[in-house]
């Protein structure tokens, strides 16, 4: 079947061709109309309290975020007059300053000094904007553009509308560099490893191509991380470039069997490596789709992007990919050279000749493997790892410089079932609370003995709606930190023994709830890829043995990969601790798959335990090592460039997982095989000639 479908495949090729190159454009347009989020934090799911919160702040106070602005060098006069400026900028919904508590001509200190701290601190002056809609959307992102150039010498915009605005900035300079590193050191690879100088750029085009029909696709979803965009072209070109070079190697086979028959030699070539693909890619889907599992739902927004990517990846391999290599097969021949990665026969009968020593380091490494992996530290905090020098570092260390404020939460207490007085109580053992420099509400501002008629209006509106009032926390500690998280728990037991259906919310909250979600996730997601591979491998090899052999393996080389941080110190932010073991798994469990699947080929044949594991050694090989090291290639550059930690953190384990598995797959594997032969044998069909099973 699909050798007939090879054969229309290579007789169209023309056709194939230029449908290919049109449907380019309609996924250009769907890139461009894709919306790229570049707040992680919402992606948490909206059953928490933490987000319905921000939904009904939205609702109740036409308010999704706020940022605390600080003014330096600026006479009270001045500072007014800016405040009305940047009550004008579009979907900035208000600004608080000391002049809404009382008449600018009152002198600030005539303020309780408690709160005087609060707005000013020498020469510096502390205002607070409130956006109209939520803290990623573009929208503010487009107000903190503008208040940062209404006065840019001594205005700074701290929070995380301004962080999210700075990675915005950030990613969008930098991910065109991402898919240029990655073209080019994978061209560099390619050219050194195979026969002709034409055929890495062949493969480049075609896996580019369906890299952009990937990411046109994705206007079908809501929006697209901006991880994984910066993710998914280098994912996608390093674990689908393989395809290609089977499909090449199969081409050049049968070329061989059908002299002068391109296109059936082709259509034959189409024919095998679809099998030999699909049965691979199997894995490598399983393993991305292991992510929308998650709770955390950047994980569903990775996996489906990234399945969907292997799965176009496939596609033009065995329609776009034939039809350029048959157009330009006579410009391949004429610039063939000889490969400059040497005969691997010698290094292959060394490793599988020592294999006891292997089996031995295997065994050594282990133990401090599963230690270290299992200890290795992870950060929550969005805006850690940043560079120093972006405009929301700068404002958020001024921010703790000039008016000691590491975050700022608020309380959203339901209003209609307590009195001024209790809410004076409260706000008071808020106060009492670890860690909280001040809290400042209504009751705070004005006083518990004031009438609410007398309470100025302007105050009134921005801090009272008709279900709720806002109340403001400041903390000593900073965001995803033990202690914030103890006190957001000791705050909200206070606030709910008042009032049930007060909420406490806000950037620590939300990622004290992240905190909780990821690390359940991590297990999840890690048990869900395992037991998905596992039972894939089980139905290809009819086996009940070789599962267990190939997931031990790579996750064998997953634990060696994430025990590295453990022992170097570094710290790793979380995304990269969830998705790391599934894609590392997913990705690099093919090696160990090609291997076997020649192993078993060879015993099958009656070869003895000894010359089958050489000759399946020697044969997978070079494939292997193509594969690891363009992986490698497409990876390691962007963790290198990458001045966003989320981004080259989990580019640095890619890469060096890629090399791991493969290191570990070249020297371990073969000994497993020797280690269990007869166990493999027993406990597999198609291990044994069939007068022997």
């Amino acid at each position: 079947m699909m050798v007939k479908i090879g054969k229309w495949i290579a007789k169209h090729k023309n056709i194939i061709l230029i449908l290919g190159l049109l449907l380019i454009v309609p996924s250009i347009i769907g890139m461009n109309m894709t919306r790229i989020n570049y707040d992680v934090l919402s992606y948490l799911p909206g059953s928490l309290e933490t987000v319905k919160g921000q939904d009904t702040l939205v609702d109740e106070f036409g308010m999704g975020a706020f940022s605390m602005v600080i003014v330096e060098g600026m006479e009270e006069k001045d500072v007014a007059a800016l405040k009305e400026e940047m009550k004008a900028v579009d979907h900035v919904a208000d600004v608080i300053w000391y002049d809404d508590l009382m008449d600018i001509s009152v002198p600030m200190e005539m303020i309780p000094s408690k709160y005087e701290k609060v707005f000013k601190n020498g020469d510096s002056t502390m205002l607070v904007a409130l956006f109209d809609n939520t803290t990623s959307s573009d929208e503010t992102m487009d107000a903190v553009t503008q208040l940062r150039k209404i006065s840019a010498k001594h205005c700074f915009v701290s929070g995380m509308s301004g962080v999210v605005t700075d990675i915005k900035s950030l990613a969008l300079g930098e991910m065109p560099i991402y898919v240029l590193i990655a073209v080019v050191l994978c061209l560099i690879i390619l050219a050194l490893t195979m026969d002709s100088w034409i055929t890495p750029f062949i493969f480049m085009l075609s896996i580019g191509i369906a890299i952009l029909y990937n990411m046109g696709t994705n206007m079908f979803l809501s929006d697209v991380s901006y991880i994984t965009k910066a993710l998914a072209a280098v994912l996608q070109l390093g674990v689908t470039l393989d395809y290609s070079i089977f499909l090449l190697n199969s081409y050049e086979e049968n070329k061989k069997r059908f002299p002068g028959e391109r296109n059936r030699a082709m259509a034959h070539a189409i024919s095998n490596t679809f099998k030999s693909v699909v049965g691979s890619s199997v894995t490598t889907i399983a393993g991305f789709i292991a992510l929308c599992f998650m709770t955390f739902k950047l994980g569903t927004n990775i996996g489906i992007v990234m399945s969907k990517g292997v799965a176009i990846g496939v596609v033009c391999c065995v329609t776009l990919l034939p039809a350029m290599v048959l157009t330009f097969d006579k410009w391949i021949d004429k610039t063939t050279h000889k490969p400059i990665l040497p005969d691997l026969g010698k290094l292959s009968a060394f490793i599988t000749r020592h294999n006891k020593i292997w089996l031995a380091a295997f065994l050594i490494l282990l133990i401090p493997a599963i230690y270290g992996n299992a200890r290795t530290d992870v950060y929550y905090n969005i805006d850690k790892g940043l560079p120093d020098t972006l405009k929301s570092s700068v404002a958020n260390k001024k921010l703790d410089e000039d008016f000691h404020m590491n975050n700022v939460y608020m309380v959203m207490l339901k209003n209609d079932e307590m009195d001024q007085k209790e809410k004076a109580e409260m706000m008071e053992q808020i106060e009492g609370v670890d860690g909280v420099k001040w809290a400042i509400g209504m009751e705070s501002v004005v006083g518990p003995a004031v009438p609410e008629d007398f309470i100025p209006s302007g105050v009134k509106s921005k801090l009272q709606s008709d279900n709720y009032e806002i109340q403001f926390i400041c903390s000593d500690y900073k965001t995803a930190t033990d202690e914030v998280n103890e006190q957001v728990k000791s705050i909200d037991k206070i606030v709910k023994s008042y009032n049930k259906e007060s909420m406490v919310i806000g950037e620590a909250p939300l990622t004290k709830d992240l905190t909780v979600i990821a690390d359940s996730d991590m297990r999840n997601v890690n048990v869900i890829s395992t037991i998905a591979i596992f039972i894939i491998i089980c139905l290809v090899f009819k086996s009940i043995s070789l599962p267990v052999i190939l997931v031990a393996i790579i996750e064998f080389a997953i634990c060696v990969n994430m025990a590295v941080p453990f022992y170097t110190g570094t710290e790793l932010p979380f995304v990269a601790s969830i998705v790391i073991g599934t894609v590392q798994l997913g990705s690099t469990v093919d090696y160990a798959i090609l291997m076997t699947s020649r192993y078993q080929k060879e015993r099958s044949r009656g070869r003895s335990k000894k010359d089958a594991i050489s000759l399946a050694h020697r044969s997978s090989m070079k494939s292997i090592l193509i594969s690891g090291v363009s992986f490698f290639a497409a990876t390691f550059g962007v963790g290198l460039y990458s001045k966003i930690d989320m981004i080259s953190s989990l580019c640095t384990l890619l890469s060096r997982g890629a090399i791991i598995s493969t290191v570990v797959v070249i020297c371990v594997l073969p000994a497993m095989f020797m280690v269990f032969d007869k166990v493999i044998c027993k406990t597999s069909k198609g291990f044994l000639p069939k007068q022997a099973e």
